[in-house]
């Protein structure tokens, strides 16, 4: 399987932002372009998140409007409460919708949105955060709210559901850029089957070769590296394709 490298764009007030630990949220720029420049670029899919959830009809009219100027994947999270919220994303032109806290705070929507519009439509969202060594808790509310659930048993879980993939996001490595966590990123990929994408920690090429290959996870997902052009997408998988890791050539 070819790993991928996928930016994330966090989306607050109609323009893409972006923060340290889930806090210290700063703008960056317009979301159409940068979703563009991010396609000639060569990244694999991309990664949309509402990070408000508040005016839902600017962010739909946002999925639409990158939908229809990109061809590769657009994967859309924040905000998703319902089946309904489901519908609406990918009315939109979404791939794949990503849920997170409502997926803890409502034990059947996962299981509702995986029967109404299938498995390989569903991304279960982790905002994961270490409790003890060794042991993470997912967090709910924008990484405010310990749900006191087990990240492992919540990801062999959300596999047992039928989402597609995991998205797992490191509320400590998040903006730090000293690396992804490796061990929290092991952990869930020896439980599960389905692909796992890290986020959360990137800082430099070294960052994702690791996480790719000794953290086991089939994709990548960064922000702030890219956005302020720290790491170029390109040079990055020439640089990922001299270990012999297996990414789509340009």
């Amino acid at each position: 399987m070819k790993k991928r490298i996928i930016p994330c764009l966090d989306v607050k007030d109609g323009r893409v932002v972006k923060g340290k630990k889930f806090q210290n949220i700063q703008d960056v720029a317009e979301p159409v372009e940068l979703a563009k420049k991010y396609e000639l670029d060569h990244a694999d899919e991309l990664f949309l998140l509402d990070i408000t959830g508040t005016d839902r009809e600017t962010f739909l009219q946002i999925v639409q409007d990158i939908s229809a100027v990109i061809n590769i994947p657009l994967f859309v999270g924040g905000g998703i409460r319902s089946v309904e919220d489901v519908a609406a994303v990918l009315q939109a032109g979404a791939t794949k919708a990503s849920i997170t806290s409502a997926a803890i705070e409502n034990p059947d929507l996962l299981q509702e949105a995986v029967v109404q519009f299938g498995k390989d439509k569903i991304i279960l969202s982790i905002d994961a955060q270490q409790v003890a060594p060794n042991k993470w808790h997912a967090y709910t509310s924008g990484g405010k709210v310990d749900s006191g659930l087990d990240v492992i048993e919540w990801a062999k879980r959300g596999e047992e559901i039928g989402v597609s993939e995991i998205l797992l996001n490191s509320i400590d490595a998040d903006g730090v850029k000293d690396g992804y966590d490796l061990a929290l990123n092991k952990a869930v990929t020896d439980a599960v089957d389905i692909p796992v994408i890290a986020s959360g920690g990137a800082g430099e090429m070294n960052h994702f070769k690791t996480v790719l290959t000794d953290g086991g996870t089939n994709a990548a997902l960064a922000a702030s590296v890219f956005h302020y052009e720290e790491i170029n997408i390109t040079d990055l998988k020439e640089y990922l394709l001299n270990f012999d890791i297996p990414v789509e050539e340009i």
